[in-house]
C-alpha cells in the first residue's frame, strides 16, 4: 500500500478474469474516491462538503432486471417468480466475459468490506468498480475492516460493477441493456447497464436473505432498529411513506440501523455500516440527523443546487423524485458502534392506512404477527405516484417482497419462533388515517403515534385494558397516556358507523384475496389470523 493508501493487487483482480484492466486501485479512502471522481469530471462538491453524482438513466432500482442464476444450488430453494427471474447458467460465461472484455484497458476500483456487524454471521464483500463513486457508496454502506483486516481478507463473495456496459439481450440472455444477476455457484453479483447504486446495497441484501434463513435458522429483516439506555431493543418494519425512519430516530434511544438487520439466537445486528436516505424536501427541522450527516464523505445522488451555487435544492426533483444519500452510519450522532442489540423486546409494523379502519396501535398474536408480517400491508394515498387519485392497497410480502429468494411463508414461520421463543411484543401501529379514509378522515397526529409507541417501549400498554376491533379481530388499548382516549377505536371515530363496518370488510377482503397466493404453504395459525368478513355486510 503506498502513500496515497492505494494497493495494487493485479493478479487478485486477475483471478476475477479481470487481467486487462489499466490499473486497479485498491480500498481508496474517501478523500481519494472524491478526488478521483472530480478529476474525471463525474461529480462535485456541495457546500456542506458531500459529494453530488448522477446515476444516469437509472435513478432507481429496476426489479424486473434482477436474476438469479438456475442451477443445481437454486433450482429447488430459490422462490421462483415475479421476483426472482431465472438466469440460464449457459448465458452466464457469456455476459461475464462480455463485462471482463468491456473492462480491458479501464481502471477499476477495488473495495474490501463487509456485511452483518454480529462476527458469527460476517460476510466477506468484495466489490470491483468501474466508477469512484460507486466505490464510496460501497464503503460507505458496507462495514469498515480495519488495515489489519484488509492485509488479511479473503472474499466470500464479489460484486463485479460496470455500470457502462450495455448488455445485448439476444447475446446476453438479459431482458434489456441492464441487469443484476447472483451466482450462488460462483458467489458473484454482477451488476451492469445501470449506475444507480442502490443495486449495489439491495443485491447483498438478498444475498443474506437466503443465507441467513437458509442456511443459519437467522431472520433477516427489512426494518429499522434502535435501543433503549436500558438496552432494550426495539425493531421497526414499514413500507415507504408508513414512517419507518422519522419514528425509529429517536434522541432518546441508540440508532442499531435504518434498513437491514439480523434476529439471532442471541442478537439484532445491522447488516450494514451505512445509511441510504431519501432526501426529497429534506430539511433540519423535519430529519435533523440525516440533514446534519449530508458532510463530506457523504455521496449524493442525482440532486439539484440552487441556480449558481453549491447548496442543494431538496425539493428540486426535475431528475427523479428518489433523490438519495448515502453515509457512514457514524454520521448519525446516536448511532451505535458495533450496531449490535439485545433480542427484541418489542416490534413495531407501520402501516399508512389510508382507509381510516385499523386502530392507530393494536397488540397482536404470533399468528396475527405472521400473518401481517406475510402482508406487509399500506395503502398510497392521492398524489404520492402518478395515476393515483384515490387510495390505493399495496402489499410487500414481509415489508420487502423484492428482496426475498426463499417463500415469505418461511421468514414468517422463523419469526413467529422468534416470537414464542422469547416472547415480545408485536404491535400493529397505523399511521395514516383516523374519522373515515383519505379525503373525509384526518392524517393521525405523529405527536400521537410518538406517544403509542413510546408507551408500549415503557410498558404502559401492560397495563390497560384492551378492546377487539371487528373483522380483523386486532386487540387495541382503550387507554393511553398523552393520547386522546376517543381516538383508539377507529371504529368510534367514525360518524357514519356503517361506512366504517363497511370500509372494514372491503379493506378485510383486500387482504384475503391478497394472502391466496401464500395460503397453499401457511400453517394453521397463519391462516387463523386472516380477517373474518361479513358476506352480509
Amino acid at each position: 500500500m503506498n502513500e496515497f493508501g492505494i494497493k495494487s493487487k493485479t493478479a487478485s483482480v486477475a483471478s476475477l478474469g479481470l487481467s486487462n484492466v489499466s490499473a486497479a486501485y485498491w480500498n481508496l479512502n474517501p478523500a481519494e474516491l472524491v478526488e478521483e471522481t472530480i478529476v474525471r469530471g463525474e461529480g462535485f462538491l456541495t457546500d456542506t462538503g458531500a459529494l453530488a453524482i448522477d446515476t444516469g438513466e437509472f435513478t432507481g432500482r429496476s426489479p424486473k432486471d434482477k436474476f438469479v442464476v438456475f442451477d443445481d444450488v437454486t433450482k429447488d430453494t430459490i422462490w421462483w417468480g415475479d421476483v426472482n427471474f431465472r438466469f440460464e447458467a449457459a448465458n452466464w460465461e457469456t455476459i461475464y466475459n462480455r463485462v471482463a472484455a468491456y473492462l480491458g484497458g479501464k481502471e477499476v476500483y477495488v473495495r474490501d468490506n463487509y456485511a452483518c456487524a454480529d462476527p458469527l454471521h460476517r460476510l466477506n464483500v468484495r466489490t470491483v468498480t468501474e466508477y469512484p463513486w460507486s466505490n464510496l457508496f460501497a464503503n460507505n454502506l458496507f462495514l469498515r475492516p480495519t488495515l489489519d483486516e484488509i492485509m488479511d481478507f479473503t472474499p466470500d463473495w464479489t460484486i463485479v460493477n460496470a455500470p457502462g456496459f450495455k448488455a445485448d439481450p439476444a447475446i446476453d440472455g438479459t431482458r434489456q441493456h441492464n441487469f443484476t444477476i447472483m451466482n450462488f455457484t460462483k458467489k458473484i453479483i454482477l451488476i451492469g447497464g445501470s449506475g444507480y447504486t442502490g443495486e449495489i446495497k439491495k443485491s447483498i441484501f438478498t444475498l443474506l436473505n437466503y443465507i441467513l434463513p437458509h442456511e443459519k435458522g437467522v431472520l433477516s429483516m427489512h426494518c429499522s432498529a434502535n435501543i433503549g439506555k436500558d438496552g432494550d431493543t426495539a425493531v421497526f418494519f414499514g413500507l415507504s411513506g408508513t414512517g419507518k425512519t422519522t419514528l425509529s430516530a429517536d434522541q432518546e434511544r441508540g440508532l442499531i440501523g435504518d434498513d437491514e438487520h439480523g434476529w439471532s439466537d442471541t442478537a439484532v445486528f445491522n447488516f450494514e455500516g451505512g445509511c441510504y436516505a431519501k432526501c426529497v424536501d429534506l430539511t433540519k427541522e423535519k430529519e435533523p440527523q440525516i440533514f446534519d450527516a449530508v458532510k463530506f464523505g457523504a455521496l449524493l445522488e442525482n440532486i439539484e443546487c440552487y441556480e449558481n451555487t453549491a447548496t442543494v435544492d431538496y425539493t428540486n426533483i426535475s431528475k427523479t423524485e428518489n433523490t438519495r444519500v448515502s453515509y457512514p452510519i457514524n454520521h448519525i450522532s446516536n448511532a451505535v458502534e458495533p450496531s449490535v442489540g439485545g433480542i427484541p423486546k418489542n416490534i413495531f409494523f407501520l402501516t399508512c392506512d389510508a382507509f381510516g379502519v385499523l386502530p392507530p396501535i393494536s397488540k397482536l398474536t404470533t399468528g396475527q404477527a405472521m400473518y401481517h408480517f406475510i402482508s406487509g400491508y399500506t395503502a398510497k394515498v392521492a398524489g404520492t405516484e402518478m395515476g393515483i387519485t384515490e387510495p390505493t392497497t399495496t402489499f410487500s410480502a414481509c415489508f420487502g417482497k423484492a428482496f426475498l429468494p426463499l417463500h415469505p411463508t418461511k421468514y414468517a414461520e422463523l419469526l413467529g419462533k422468534k416470537l414464542d421463543t422469547n416472547k415480545v411484543n408485536v404491535w400493529l401501529v397505523n399511521t395514516g388515517w383516523s374519522g373515515g379514509a383519505f379525503g373525509t378522515g384526518s392524517r393521525m397526529k405523529l405527536s400521537y403515534t410518538r406517544a403509542l409507541i413510546t408507551a408500549a417501549l415503557n410498558g404502559e400498554l401492560d397495563k390497560v385494558t384492551y378492546d377487539t376491533l371487528p373483522v380483523f379481530g386486532l386487540q387495541f388499548p382503550t387507554t393511553c397516556p398523552n393520547v386522546p382516549t376517543e381516538i383508539l377505536n377507529p371504529r368510534a371515530t367514525w360518524a357514519d358507523k356503517n361506512a366504517y363496518d363497511a370500509k372494514a370488510n372491503d379493506l378485510g377482503a383486500k387482504f384475503i384475496k391478497n394472502f391466496e397466493q401464500y395460503i397453499s404453504a401457511a400453517n394453521d395459525a397463519i391462516k387463523a389470523a386472516a380477517p373474518k368478513v361479513s358476506v352480509n355486510a
